[in-house]
């Protein structure tokens, strides 16, 4: 199977008026001034540089809402991207964008040019949390936008945040599990993080919003990112990526940042797991079996599973197989515990912890 890489294009805050507490796509996108033609050739080139048709490629507009640009500009734009998704057979389009800037007149103009996927900052479907949050559209807005992107061959792509103010626990579950009945083919996860000159950090300031701890963000997602595994729907990205602006101390004030966050989050899915197999086998002495990335896993970042099975005195042990299969062999007082359903989730586990 080819690799996938994306050539991302920032459009930073073009084609959104709107000014959610939590965005400064300046600081997030690391793109300060808009890319004209010549910056946007030489970036795609650069990517493109001794490319040989041995990855599928996607072109991505991300940053602001794409649909929400001048049908003019957006026709700029997707020119461009066509230009070299021809020229070098690339994979298609990818663009991001808000739910209530999608409908037919839109879509149909968006037809016109190899677009393959569009993504919509749903971040929540919950009324009060998309209202304290200043998102200025509704859940229904949402649902309609799924509907018209649906009734498309372009593939849908749904993403959520977790944090936002008035949100709880209960609620983004709520959301992920309303957002997989709507059966995208990918979703993102972002942890609400304040940014630095945003309307978050004066409510942060103020003491009208309190962020989620590391531990807290890694907790929640925990119990969301399994969901998504289990009904098969590719999870792109669990946490914002890591750049020179987005870290703490210089665009970030505070919040769950982590530049290993989606790691972070497996390793605590798969200890919970190991517990609970430990815990249905009668808090019988387990000994696991992994190999070398599995087994990193297993002892958490900075070995912090490992110590905390330790500190409780738990009859649990792990040990290096040898082997590079994804998988977890499962013993207790010399009996391989083969009956133990191995969730999804674990069984790709290999191939999500070294990812975004």
């Amino acid at each position: 199977m080819k690799k996938k890489m994306i050539i991302p294009i920032f459009i930073s805050h073009q084609g959104c008026p709107n000014d959610c507490v939590f965005c400064n796509q300046k600081r997030i996108t690391g793109v300060k001034d808009v890319f004209d033609e010549r910056q946007i050739r030489h970036h795609i080139e650069s990517y493109l540089e001794g490319f040989k048709g041995d990855k599928t490629v996607e072109i991505a507009f991300f940053g602001g809402s794409f649909t929400g640009i001048h049908p003019e500009i957006q026709k700029q734009y997707l020119k461009l991207a066509t230009e070299y998704i021809r020229k070098y057979q690339l994979d298609g389009i990818r663009l991001s964008t808000r739910p209530d800037y999608i409908d037919e007149d839109i879509l149909k103009l968006l037809s016109y040019y190899p677009v393959k996927a569009i993504e919509l900052g749903v971040q929540s479907l919950d009324p009060e949390v998309l209202e304290a949050s200043q998102r200025n559209h509704t859940a229904e807005d949402v649902y309609k936008a799924v509907h018209y992107i649906k009734n498309t061959s372009i593939e849908l792509g749904l993403q959520m945040m977790i944090g936002l103010p008035k949100d709880t626990l209960i609620k983004s579950l709520q959301t992920a599990k309303k957002i997989i009945a709507l059966k995208p083919h990918t979703t993102r996860i972002y942890p609400t993080i304040i940014m630095k000159d945003t309307e978050l950090e004066n409510m942060y300031h103020q003491g009208t919003y309190e962020p989620l701890s590391l531990d807290e963000g890694i907790e929640w997602t925990s119990q969301i990112l399994p969901l998504f595994y289990e009904a098969g729907i590719t999870v792109l990205r669990v946490g914002l990526q890591a750049s020179e602006e987005v870290d703490l101390g210089k665009g970030i004030v505070a919040g769950p940042y982590h530049p290993a966050f989606r790691q972070l989050v497996e390793e605590k899915m798969l200890h919970e797991f190991i517990l609970k197999v430990y815990e249905d086998n009668g808090e019988k002495p387990l000994v696991v079996y992994a190999n070398q990335r599995i087994y990193q896993s297993l002892i958490g970042h900075k070995r912090k599973y490992l110590n905390d099975i330790k500190k409780q005195g738990l009859p649990i042990q792990f040990k290096r197989a040898n082997g590079e299969r994804c998988s977890l062999l499962l013993e207790s007082e010399g009996r391989k515990l083969n009956d133990i359903p191995i969730p999804k989730y674990l069984r790709s586990f290999e191939k999500h912890s070294s990812s975004e």
